[in-house]
Parts: C-alpha cells; sequence; structure tokens
C-alpha cells in the first residue's frame, strides 16, 4: 500500500461513510476496479480511526452533554428529563444488533460478501429502501423524541450494515425516517451511532491490526485524510439533506450498482 492509494482511499472513506452510499463497499471496490491489492478489512478499520475522530469533534458539544447526563442518570437510577442522557442510552441500545451480527457474520463480511455482484446487488435493494424511506416519512421528530421503540428499529436496520453495500448510513438513516425523524435528525442520530461500533470495531480488530501497521506513514496518511474528509462530509451532508433529501444518493447508488455489473460482464 503506497501513499497515492491510501490518499485515495482515505477520501473515499472520509465521504463514504457519512454519505449513505457504502464506505466498505467503495473500499473494496476501488482495489477491484484499479487492480491494487485489497487492503483488507483490518486496513478499512485502521481508516475508520478518522472518521471516528471527525464524529467526536464535529459533535463534541453534544457528546458533552451525553456523558455528562449518562452518568447523572445511573447515579439517580432514573433518566427523567435528561434528554441526552437518554439519547446516550439509546445508542446503546441502538448498537446492540450492530455488534451481535458483526460477531456472527465476521468471517462473511471479510470474504464472499465482497464479491462485486453482491455489493450491486445490496447497493441496489438498500438504495431503494432509502428512497422508499425518504418518500413515506412524515418527517416531525427530532433526536430528543427518541424512543426506546426508536432505538431499537434503526438499530435492528444497523445490522444489516454488515453487508458491503448496504451503507451503515444508509440503513440507519431508513429507519430513522421510517420512524418519521427529520432528515437532518435522522442523519444526525446515524452519525453519532458510528462512534461505539467504530471504537468497538477497531478495539475488536485490534488482534489483527498491529501497532507497528498503524504507525507506518501510508496508513496514518489515510487516518488523517479520513478525518479531514469525515469532517467536510458531515458538515455539507447536514446541509444538503435538509433541502434534498436523500434521493440523489438513491440515483449514485443505483448508477454504481449497474456500472459493477458492466464491469463484471466485461471482465
Amino acid at each position: 500500500m503506497d501513499i497515492f492509494q491510501s490518499i485515495i482511499l482515505g477520501i473515499v472513506q472520509g465521504i463514504a461513510e457519512f454519505f449513505p452510499i457504502s464506505s466498505t463497499a467503495h473500499l473494496a471496490l476501488i482495489p477491484w476496479i484499479f487492480s491494487w491489492k485489497d487492503p483488507g478489512l483490518s486496513y478499512n478499520v485502521a481508516l475508520h480511526f478518522g472518521s471516528l475522530f471527525a464524529i467526536i469533534i464535529y459533535f463534541r458539544k453534544t457528546w458533552q452533554l451525553i456523558i455528562t447526563e449518562f452518568l447523572q442518570g445511573i447515579f439517580k437510577l432514573s433518566f427523567t428529563n435528561l434528554h441526552y442522557g437518554r439519547l446516550g442510552l439509546f445508542i446503546i441500545i441502538a448498537t446492540i444488533p450492530a455488534v451481535i451480527s458483526g460477531l456472527l457474520f465476521e468471517k462473511y463480511a471479510a470474504g464472499i460478501l465482497r464479491d462485486p455482484m453482491i455489493i450491486a446487488a445490496s447497493l441496489l435493494i438498500f438504495g431503494l429502501l432509502l428512497l422508499y424511506s425518504n418518500s413515506v416519512s412524515k418527517e416531525e421528530k427530532s433526536i430528543k423524541d427518541i424512543s426506546i421503540r426508536d432505538s431499537l428499529v434503526i438499530g435492528l436496520a444497523q445490522a444489516f450494515a454488515i453487508i458491503p453495500g448496504a451503507s451503515r448510513s444508509g440503513v440507519t438513516i431508513s429507519g430513522a425516517l421510517l420512524r418519521n425523524f427529520k432528515t437532518e435528525e435522522a442523519a444526525k442520530f446515524s452519525f453519532m451511532l458510528a462512534a461505539p461500533l467504530i471504537i468497538g470495531a477497531t478495539v475488536y480488530e485490534s488482534k489483527n491490526l498491529a501497532i507497528a501497521s498503524i504507525v507506518q506513514i501510508p496508513f496514518l496518511v489515510g487516518i488523517i485524510v479520513s478525518a479531514i474528509f469525515a469532517l467536510l462530509a458531515i458538515k455539507y451532508l447536514l446541509k444538503f439533506v435538509r433541502f434534498s433529501g436523500y434521493k440523489y444518493f438513491v440515483y449514485y447508488r443505483i448508477v454504481l450498482a449497474f456500472v459493477i455489473v458492466l464491469i463484471q460482464m466485461i471482465s
């Protein structure tokens, strides 16, 4: 893995992690299209460090409130009137299905599910689900209105993120829209849900990802580039979806799916 490839993959990871177009799919497809060596799942996890930094930095004030009120709720044994404390609790609840899915299907995610045709099918199917969710949502709820039922639905949707092409942000945003969250609020909750998953995946994959690998220049470059573009992606996506929704991302997913099939047929 050279520095140029790390820069390209860092840009892709930073943008695609938060755009509902599947970062995992793009990190698998780009080496396939350009005949690069597949960096593997461990490298993908390393790039997610950049996304994690972006989430923490961009939502730093919200995280501070969540942690403070969550600890207050634990000590009081009640989260009444602790809106951010409840949000922290619901983030944990929504994370559990994805953790279970990841542990059960890890070997498939790193193997057969990275097949280009499976990625194409996933891009198409879950893209259409996002389009449907966007079209039927009443868009009346904010993050502060979230309930345990909302967190369970969004969490179950997130379990499908193990499939490359599904898009973690895409499926969680779809779940939130089906629960009638506003488009921007659905994106915010989706982005914040990424933090515990990235931390968990990093800890779990640490057995395969040696510290010596992370401090190599290409790895560091990829992480830094990923963080920069992730911050930009969060900022501009939240503004974009407020006015345009998610339909343009679905169109991109559909086109990409057919391009993948075409390349596969030609090759």
